[in-house]
């Protein structure tokens, strides 16, 4: 498949540095969750606001995937997989390793025998937020079923679908029947382990999404004057959307008495409510940095948290371990202040950490 000479976009830079401080949000939360009585308004910006962050990757991802290539060309798939799996496969790998040896060391886990290993590594378990480039791989591994769906795309077939979505996302998050087979099947079941971790492999969760980003893709120019076109609209269906999910947290608490982790776990992003709020989230910000331009100062800020994006994703878990062990020793609770400031801590020290990791790495290729 040729690669179509296309403009660069800032704007999926831009939108990678602000989904990378969603996600960095939602494992704070977690954090702040440790406190029995946490201000419901802050776990509302942590834990909901931001759930747009992770499926927001797969729509970004799809959309750059699809934005320089002639979809009628041929695909070499061979050549593909050899570019992908060097950005994700081999830096997942690394990383799984490295979290697994340094989990063994600050929390005493131990190393893995290598049949478990194996299965920490296939389902994404070496640290909570690696699932997301199994996802992602598995992506890469069917893009030739992508090209042929999306080059066959019609009106009729999107909306299917997404209805398709909603049914199978509903299914695969409420269905009591489902979460009580797997309950009851044995620990050593080799299906037990595909049922409980298939929200870490399985891709139906977010196909729409990615074939939404890469349609956008493909139709770049069109897509961005329906922006352009539709801003007020736009804005509208994201404070619309917004509403309704927070909406919906709130009544989870306040009218069926949930309390707030079994909400959190209710109004999630792959909820029908979840699922419609990430859409237009997606529409919105893309609309926000491609049709409307900043000071240099506030520019400079997003380049710079967009080129570190990837690897504060990766590593920011460290932050959060050594920041809490900070936290317990210094005898300072998850108050509503300190989490803010943990937050803050949170990015700040893992921009840190990428901006060294990335000038060593230049700085060794230029001795070459």
């Amino acid at each position: 498949m040729q690669k179509v000479q296309k403009p660069y976009l800032p704007s999926i830079k831009y939108i990678r540095g602000i989904s990378m401080l969603g996600v960095v949000a939602i494992h704070v939360g977690a954090q702040y969750l440790t406190n029995p009585t946490p201000n419901l308004h802050l776990v509302t910006i942590l834990e909901i606001v931001s759930r747009f962050s992770v499926p927001i990757f797969f729509f970004i991802s799809a959309f750059g995937l699809f934005y320089k290539i002639d979809l009628n060309a041929p695909f070499s798939y061979r050549n593909f997989l050899r570019r992908r799996f060097k950005a994700v496969l081999l830096p997942y790998i690394f990383w799984s390793v490295l979290y697994i040896v340094h989990d063994n060391y600050f929390y005493g886990t131990g190393i893995p025998a290598p049949a478990y290993a194996l299965q920490i590594l296939f389902f994404g378990l070496a640290k909570y937020q690696l699932y997301f480039l199994v996802l992602l791989v598995w992506f890469y591994l069917l893009m030739p079923i992508w090209i042929k769906i999306l080059r066959g795309i019609t009106r009729e077939k999107f909306m299917a679908i997404f209805i398709a979505q909603i049914a199978f996302n509903y299914f695969s998050s409420y269905n009591t029947e489902l979460a009580s087979f797997t309950a009851f099947l044995p620990d050593d079941s080799l299906l037990k382990l595909f049922l409980m971790w298939r929200l870490n492999y399985l891709v139906l969760h977010y196909v729409f999404i990615f074939l939404l980003g890469g349609f956008f893709g493909v139709h770049s120019q069109e897509f961005f004057k329906w922006l352009s076109a539709r801003k007020s609209f736009i804005c509208l269906a994201f404070v619309t959307t917004l509403t309704l999910f927070v909406g919906y947290f709130y009544w989870l608490i306040y009218a069926k008495g949930y309390d707030v982790l079994s909400a959190i776990n209710t109004a999630h992003q792959l909820s029908p409510l979840g699922f419609l709020y990430t859409i237009v989230a997606s529409i919105f910000l893309f609309m926000l940095f491609q049709c409307y331009k900043f000071a240099r100062p506030i520019q400079a800020l997003l380049d710079y948290l967009g080129a570190n994006s990837y690897l504060v994703y990766l590593l920011h878990p460290l932050a959060i371990t050594y920041l809490s062990k900070w936290l317990a020793e210094s005898g300072r609770l998850m108050t509503a202040p300190n989490t803010i400031i943990f937050f803050w801590l949170t990015v700040l020290m893992s921009l840190i950490i990428s901006s060294t990791i990335k000038l060593t790495m230049r700085l060794l290729s230029s001795k070459k």
